[in-house]
């Protein structure tokens, strides 16, 4: 059954800078990272598997859940010990002409990060492709779309993660496994567009 979409964090917040440091914190990335692979885990068992003190995976955690990242599971949690699990992020970047600053530093560092981890994830595509069928796919491609038909596009997309995945992990097939998605869409320069319909047209 199709679910419904989170609302995206970062514009009713109001503190979008926030949000975005805390994409570019290494170690929050993977605690979120650890969270949403395994499901459940504490501050011991996140401290544990990271090579950190409970103390730090402990801060974090309370700084993850004041940004909506994590949530604590009240039926696990008795006295110190508390348990957290990922929650369902959609986060939206406003025109960086819009924004002051520090959110823009913010998001710029976020981004370099982010592009490291991604070449990472691409280069893991090419290494554990294994056809067709198998569970590392890369699709490529170049179309001409109006920003009408670019808009729809991208619309439909969004729609189709939610119909077809899961962000309650509980609430997943068995077999299901998390799966990095990216999708980046942007014009072609001038010159290779042109250079590519004169290939075309011989």
């Amino acid at each position: 059954m199709p679910q419904t979409p989170p609302e995206p964090i970062g514009t009713a917040d109001g503190d979008r800078s926030s949000i975005y440091r805390v994409l570019s914190n290494p170690l929050r990335r993977r605690m979120l990272a650890y969270l949403q692979q395994h499901r459940e885990a504490n501050s011991t068992s996140l401290a544990k598997a990271l090579g950190e003190s409970t103390g730090t995976t402990s801060y974090h955690l309370r700084k993850l859940a004041e940004l909506r990242f994590v949530e604590e599971i009240p039926e696990r949690s008795t006295g110190r010990e508390r348990w957290w699990r990922a929650l369902p992020i959609q986060l939206e970047a406003p025109d960086p002409g819009a924004m002051d600053p520090a959110e823009f530093a913010a998001l710029a560092e976020r981004a370099r990060e982010q592009a490291k981890h991604d070449i990472d994830l691409y280069y893991r595509v090419l290494t554990q492709y294994e056809g067709p069928e198998g569970w590392a796919q890369a699709f490529r491609g170049g179309f001409w779309m109006s920003k009408e038909e670019l808009l729809g596009f991208l619309n439909e997309y969004k729609q189709l993660q939610w119909k077809y995945g899961h962000a309650d992990p509980r609430e997943a097939p068995e077999g299901a496994r998390l799966m990095a998605l990216r999708t980046f869409v942007v014009p072609e320069p001038p010159e290779e567009a042109a250079g590519e319909n004169e290939q075309a047209e011989r």
